[in-house]
């Protein structure tokens, strides 16, 4: 798991790639509502379909943020897919109730892919999906989600990627590493799908040798699935996927899979960068004392964003509040929105990855602007960012 964000405040809808969201019925009696953003290319399809399944949070799943997977979305979206991201029962604003299992790692990822099963079988009957060209991925517990999924007989999907996938519980008298080699030994008896799987050396949570464990276990029962341990990816490969710079690692074997399955892989559409603040001549960025508005705090602050990892934002407020933002979906828009609700002022960005922006005449989009549609931020939790801030 990475750091939530100091405030939490969903992303505005993304226009570029279409993006909405809907309601997708799940369960035994189809009562529960599974919360589900959609992203897919002008026209009317039928377009191929990609589900990404998210992961778990520390605490209340309720409490979890909409997932958006922004930056495999747009990957998709460019090559003509449809992407579909579904809020399992309980998780974020989805009904019905979040089902555990404690240490029983195998019934708790058949438990969670029941949900993405319903959102597949949803999926075939919409207008807009190819109903015979469908991938399925997942990461961290939506990976362990997607490898149990592939248990099943699944019309029209073709294959399915493993993004560091597993759960873990601490609770004492919980083996859960030895309980996950179990469970992917199960999934690898009655495996139905070929599978992609991508770990790196730095995950936090699943480490090269417990990966090699499940992997061996899963392919020793039958399971029909490729492994791919790439390298230390910044503080922690476990989020690799959900970082601007992940495309880098996962695309290239993501890429050689989709091909091998008779996926497309070509790009097709073009999608709109969103503007770069330009770099001014203000301040070197080392230049602590440059900072406007800051007092002490704010300064031994900057001093610590200046040790993040881009993709980051810095904003100030001229009360002397400030904000930084790394990692994750749009740090500059979550800089600027918490650094607002905790000062109550307007606030400007004063650096956006190794770049001073700040201006004297401010220039569009380096002012916040006080309305909560154009000032957003998410919370982190398995795929996103951090964020700090104080008055």
């Amino acid at each position: 798991m990475l750091p939530s964000l100091a405030y939490e405040q969903e992303l505005p809808l993304d226009y570029r790639l279409n993006e909405q969201i809907i309601q997708v019925p799940a369960g035994k009696q189809r009562h529960a509502m599974l919360e589900t953003t959609i992203f897919r290319p002008n026209g009317a399809g039928p377009f191929p379909l990609l589900i990404i399944n998210h992961g778990k949070d520390a605490g209340a799943p309720g409490d979890q943020a909409r997932d958006r997977f922004i930056f495999m979305a747009t990957a998709f979206v460019k090559r003509g897919y449809a992407v579909m991201v579904p809020m399992r029962q309980g998780f974020a604003s989805s009904t019905g109730r979040y089902k555990e299992f404690g240490c029983n790692m195998t019934a708790n990822g058949f438990a969670q892919a029941s949900d993405v099963r319903d959102a597949v079988d949803y999926a075939r009957q919409q207008s807009w999906v190819d109903a015979d060209r469908i991938v399925i991925a997942g990461q961290s517990y939506g990976g362990l989600a997607t490898m149990a999924l592939g248990t099943q007989q699944l019309p029209g999907v073709r294959g399915l990627i493993n993004f560091a996938g597993g759960l873990r519980d601490d609770a004492e008298r919980c083996d859960w590493r030895s309980e996950l080699v179990r469970a992917f030994a199960n999934y690898g008896a009655a495996n139905k799908i070929p599978s992609l799987w991508m770990y790196g050396a730095n995950d936090s949570l699943f480490g090269p040798e417990l990966v090699t464990h499940m992997h061996d276990a899963f392919v020793k029962a039958g399971g029909k699935a490729r492994l791919v341990e790439f390298g230390a990816f910044k503080r922690d490969a476990h989020g690799m996927i959900g970082s601007r710079d992940g495309e880098k690692v996962w695309w290239g074997d993501t890429e050689a899979f989709l091909k091998k399955i008779g996926m497309p892989t070509a790009e097709r559409y073009t999608v709109t960068a969103q503007p770069a603040l330009p770099k001014t001549d203000y301040a070197p960025l080392e230049d602590v004392d440059a900072v406007p508005f800051l007092k002490e705090n704010g300064r031994r602050a900057y001093r610590e964003y200046l040790e993040k990892l881009t993709p980051r934002a810095f904003a100030v407020a001229p009360n002397g509040g400030w904000c930084w933002a790394e990692e994750g979906e749009d740090p500059d828009r979550r800089a600027l929105a918490t650094c607002e609700k905790k000062s109550g002022q307007p606030c400007r960005l004063y650096s956006v990855d190794d770049n001073v922006v700040w201006r004297d005449d401010p220039a569009p989009g380096q002012v916040g602007t006080m309305i909560a549609s154009r000032s957003l931020s998410r919370a982190a939790g398995t795929v996103g960012g951090s964020a700090s801030t104080t008055k």
